[in-house]
């Protein structure tokens, strides 16, 4: 082997979750996955500035490896010209990082299996860190711990929820949960797709949840602890039904959003808001599929699985009497809204989950009605949800192929990375831009456990999905909180915001770049391009806000590329 071609490359090669590096070091025009790369998968790092010529050097300064920078290509996304660093036939594990033009370094990266354990182990624990009514002790949550917030045992009904068995001011119990995003309250339409996402992992990849110790109260008990995160907010949503008439009330939230204070400093009133038809539904679906899957974990779970059947039949029930019950938030309430006007994917997702659980006919009727061209799924858009259920329980229902519907939205999507200077199959860049990365993952890794033949391509795009995740991006960034070299430090999240710690609650992956709200700063100081518009500042929260249903597909990648 060679000796390193500067003293510069003797610099201390430092782990995945090492000291987080200034903004303007010039590691950042190297962007590399800074978690690292698999032996035998593909392996390519981008250059934003002009070079020639690479090396990779191991932690002893040693050349492992030469080659020459690709021929520079227009990323119209990022307004930059990038170049291809692929060093794929670097297959020894070990910690390394690339040398350009003998000048210019890269962040530390690894190769070896594994690469992504610390990422996945910190993606769950992050859920832990978010819950409400509990107490996050020092044992578990090391120097971010806290006392409990918001027990959520006297929360009141608000008048958009008033009913005659429960009119305005009735006092409810709804603890437990996962605080939804940087704020401190609870929507039921997040929480499901979350809570789906996180369940069909556990079902789909059952070897990888059950070596997943992450350290949590619950550790230890018979269940994978993903499964124990999981249930944590699954008993909670359970709560939120009305038990007089089957309804599901939206949230449960203060009337405004409150301060960056700690969860033990909050005072605000809280109440239960509006029943909808998109919360019945939503809850219907995710309370099937916990019916039928609870059980197939352990048979400890059965008295849950039952009620989860229980809570099923009646939201579902509630929603074919209230068809098209819109939610808007009253003119006194003013956090998050979770509004949708179009129910069509709520009618599948739920009627499909429903049918797949108890069998009847009717459920599938319906859904026959409400079949649509859906796509990679978000909270908004829950109809690719039906198909990948159909998939995972190699059961169409009449009329319906959910292997050519789901191998249709991931041929465009891999047409799309095929196109890419930067192998990505992200075309647009909205809010929650690095959700839609890892929905697409989570898409891909359905089709790929049902179809063989796919299955190396789809992994392969699965794999450049989280190298662009973890740093292989326009902004240099990993954008996963305590992992990487250059992660995210000024989350819009309340605790970090608040708790006198300099780093943030590690695991959470943040929003990412969006051209959709520029202003959340004041004057905006992001870049016009779609794909370099992000911003590490606590005010953005269009761009640096965490989020539950945010972190679930990314739980789901990773377990799917660990398996």
């Amino acid at each position: 082997m060679k000796k390193s071609l500067l003293a510069l490359t003797a610099l201390s090669m430092a782990v995945v979750s090492c000291k987080h590096i200034p903004r303007d070091a010039p590691e950042r025009f190297i962007q590399v996955d800074q978690c690292g790369y698999t032996p035998e998968g593909e392996k390519m790092a981008l250059l934003s500035v002009p070079g020639k010529s690479f090396a990779i050097v191991d932690e002893q300064s040693n050349v492992v490896f030469e080659g020459e920078v690709s021929a520079p290509q227009y990323w119209a996304d990022a307004g930059d010209t990038v170049r291809q660093i692929v060093f794929t036939d670097v297959k020894t594990p070990g910690n390394y990082k690339i040398v350009v033009d003998g000048n210019m370094e890269s962040y530390a990266f690894t190769i070896g299996d594994g690469v992504y354990t610390d990422a996945l182990r910190a993606a769950v624990k992050a859920l832990y860190y978010n819950r409400a009514s509990m107490a996050i002790d020092k044992a578990h949550g090391g120097k971010w711990a806290r006392p409990a917030g918001h027990p959520d045992t006297c929360i009141l009904v608000h008048k958009s929820a008033a009913s005659e068995a429960r009119p305005e001011g009735t006092v409810l119990s709804s603890p437990g949960g996962w605080y939804d995003a940087g704020d401190y309250n609870k929507y039921i339409v997040n929480s499901s797709i979350t809570t789906y996402t996180l369940m069909l992992a556990a079902k789909m990849y059952p070897e990888v949840a059950q070596s997943l110790n992450v350290g949590i109260p619950e550790s230890g008990n018979g269940l994978p602890d993903l499964v124990n995160e999981t249930l944590y907010n699954l008993r909670w949503m359970l709560t939120m039904q009305d038990p007089n008439d089957g309804g599901v009330y939206h949230k449960l939230t203060t009337l405004s959003f409150e301060g960056f204070i700690m969860p033990a400093d909050c005072q605000g009133t809280r109440y239960v808001v509006a029943k909808g038809t998109a919360a019945a539904l939503d809850l219907a679906a995710t309370a099937a599929f916990a019916a039928r899957s609870l059980p197939l974990v352990s048979e400890a779970l059965n008295p849950l699985a039952d009620s989860c059947r229980t809570v099923a039949l009646n939201a579902y029930a509630w929603a074919e009497k209230n068809p098209n019950v819109e939610f808007k938030n009253p003119e006194d309430v003013s956090t998050g809204e979770y509004g949708d006007s179009k129910l069509d994917d709520e009618w599948l997702w739920a009627s499909t989950e429903m049918y797949l659980t108890f069998g009847e006919e009717k459920y599938a009727d319906e859904a026959q009605k409400h079949k649509g061209n859906y796509g990679v799924p978000a909270w908004g858009d829950v109809g690719m949800l039906a198909y990948f259920s159909m998939l995972a329980e190699d059961c169409c229902l009449p009329g319906f192929d959910a292997l050519a519907h789901v191998s249709a939205v991931a041929d465009t999507l891999l047409d799309i990375e095929a196109k890419s200077p930067v192998k990505l199959s992200l075309g647009f860049y909205d809010w929650g831009s690095n959700s839609s990365v890892v929905n697409e993952s989570v898409t891909k890794l359905v089709l790929a456990s049902a179809c063989a033949e796919k299955a190396s391509a789809l992994k392969a795009s699965v794999a450049n999905d989280l190298h662009y995740i973890f740093g292989r991006n326009a902004v240099g960034y990993s954008f996963v909180t305590g992992i990487g070299s250059r992660p995210p430090m000024n989350i819009h999240h309340r605790p970090s915001s608040a708790d006198r710690i300099d780093e943030p609650v590690p695991g959470f992956l943040v929003g990412g770049p969006n051209t959709i709200q520029p202003n959340d700063c004041g004057v905006s100081t992001r870049s016009q391009y779609p794909a370099a518009a992000y911003g590490d500042q606590e005010c953005s929260y269009s761009t640096n806000e965490i989020a539950i249903n945010w972190n679930a597909p990314l739980i789901f990648a990773l377990m799917g590329v660990a398996e």
